[in-house]
């Protein structure tokens, strides 16, 4: 008599496939309409999966620490190699400056901030205790930064420029996480002259600056070498496709063994990869993106998983601290510093992309990947009750924050877009101005342009003259009544009245044609 078998594997594999097709049927809505990505519905899916008791994480012979490490490098190894592939070819040396003061005068002060914020919600921790932890959610999140700056949202309503900086100072600043964490290690092991001389020699040389000419080789060599065989037609079509993971494969690999960092040379090894001609031969394919989804749905339903609920609420530290040192690091871990600093960065020009880039700094896989090379560090460390504390502390702390930001990151567009006013203005609209035109409803609002054409390119100027009024359209030729298309386009207008809300008239705003805020470069 046949029976059921409710492994583990099994489950898993049920669970999330069927998680993954359920998703993918309507990817279309959540993810273009809705303009919500993938990584808070998986989060989700994982709370859900845990408080069923349906997996058991322990039960593979390896610790969840241990499984989370090496998964969170290998997604960042992957996601990395991709945002510096999908770079203009040479944008870390056209766009130097920029990145200088988002890597190292920004990236200090969200350091200092972050620390300062933990330091004051957490108790019985020392400042050099929090410094240490608040290493760890510093650096940008290149997965979730992806999800920011990719998809019709970020098409239709972020300069072209301030994507590319969003996802390069993802990309670069999660290697230069190591800067800070291990700063504050040396100096809670070491004393003296020992730790300025660790600090540079292990860290600086050897982590940082050892990577970027590991990356910088590997990527060269291997442009090289796929512009050659790809000239003689040795290399498949399909074997062409998945090389870049192949690539992140192979540095994560190397890398990990020699001991230097690995993140930073997979996203410095992508850059040099890509130029002009790669990124045409790939600008058709969807492998990359179908495997990076795969991937990223399976990392936010194992956070899901292993994230430390209970310990978010105990008798030590209650939950309203938690909550407060959440708020307070949406407020002011980033969005300050950017905007004090914005008119030094080149590549954001005005005071809205500054606190677009100053707030979508969120926080998520490399901030549990440094959690855990910061408890790996620490159990080498002699047992004192201090180093015991800080281990026990940053778990959830770090976890607690990631939630936050994932949750705060992945609902803030669509609360803008498409949040409960939207539809009742957009209702309201159709209903009370029937007969109405499109051209008569953009007067009032406060909608630009999205170019120099305007029959093209303006929504207004394609449908102009027709009336607002639902009912069947798309009809050969031109039509006295809207119907869903331009009710669709009509939507597109408004979502662009609500992101301009406050824009004085006559202002470059986004999508003027000046460039200078925040739509189409």
């Amino acid at each position: 008599m046949p029976t059921i078998v409710l492994s583990n594997f099994n489950l898993v594999s049920t669970l999330l496939g069927g998680f993954i097709i359920a998703l993918g049927l309507v990817s279309h809505l959540v993810r273009e309409r809705m303009y919500i990505s993938e990584a808070l519905p998986s989060l989700l899916f994982g709370v859900v999966f845990k408080a069923a008791g349906l997996f058991r994480p322990d039960g593979y012979g390896a610790t969840k620490e241990e499984i989370t490490r090496e998964f969170t490098r290998l997604v960042l190894g992957i996601q990395l190699v991709l945002a510096g592939v999908q770079l203009p070819a040479k944008y870390l040396q056209h766009e130097w400056k920029s990145l200088f003061m988002l890597l190292v005068p920004v990236m200090s002060t969200m350091w200092i901030v972050s620390a300062l914020i933990i330091y004051l919600c957490i108790p019985n921790l020392r400042f050099l205790d929090a410094l240490i932890i608040g290493a760890c959610v510093t650096p940008t999140d290149p997965v979730l930064s992806n999800s920011i700056v990719k998809g019709s949202f970020a098409e239709k309503y972020i300069a072209e420029r301030l994507r590319n900086i969003i996802s390069a100072e993802s990309g670069a600043n999660d290697g230069f996480g190591y800067p800070f964490l291990f700063l504050g290690l040396f100096i809670l092991r070491d004393t003296g002259p020992t730790i300025a001389k660790d600090w540079i020699l292990e860290t600086i040389l050897y982590e940082i600056a050892l990577s970027v000419v590991y990356g910088a080789v590997v990527g060269y060599v291997a442009l090289r070498t796929l512009h050659f065989v790809k000239e003689r037609n040795l290399i498949d079509d399909e074997s062409f496709a998945v090389f870049v993971f192949a690539l992140a494969l192979f540095i994560i690999g190397t890398a990990g063994m020699v001991g230097t960092d690995d993140l930073l040379a997979c996203f410095v090894a992508g850059n040099v990869l890509t130029c002009d001609w790669f990124r045409i031969e790939t600008i058709e394919d969807s492998l990359q993106y179908s495997l990076d989804l795969i991937l990223n749905v399976a990392m936010f339903t194992w956070f899901g998983i292993v994230t430390p609920w209970e310990e978010f609420n105990t008798h030590e530290i209650p939950v309203w601290r938690y909550v407060v040192m959440g708020l307070a690091i949406l407020a002011f871990r980033r969005l300050p510093a950017v905007l004090l600093m914005y008119k030094a960065i080149p590549t954001i020009a005005t005071f809205r992309e500054a606190i677009f880039a100053g707030y979508f700094g969120p926080i998520g896989v490399g901030a549990i990947f440094y959690l855990l090379v910061l408890l790996e560090t620490l159990a080498t460390y002699a047992q004192t009750e201090r180093v015991v504390y800080i281990a026990q502390t940053a778990p959830p702390v770090i976890y607690f924050l990631m939630v936050t930001s994932v949750v705060a990151h992945g609902v803030s567009i669509p609360a803008i877009v498409v949040g409960p006013n939207l539809p009742r203005t957009l209702s309201r609209s159709l209903t009370q101005f029937g007969t109405l035109s499109v051209r008569q409803f953009s007067s009032f609002s406060t909608a630009v342009s999205v170019g120099q054409d305007p029959v093209a390119k303006d929504p207004v100027a394609r449908i102009t003259r027709r009336t607002v009024v639902p009912g069947p359209s798309d009809a050969a030729g031109p039509s006295d009544v809207a119907g869903p298309r331009d009710v669709e386009e009509l939507e597109d207008i408004v979502i662009v009245d609500v992101l301009n809300y406050g824009t004085s008239k006559g202002k470059a705003g986004p999508n003027r044609p000046d460039g200078a805020g925040n739509g189409h470069s």
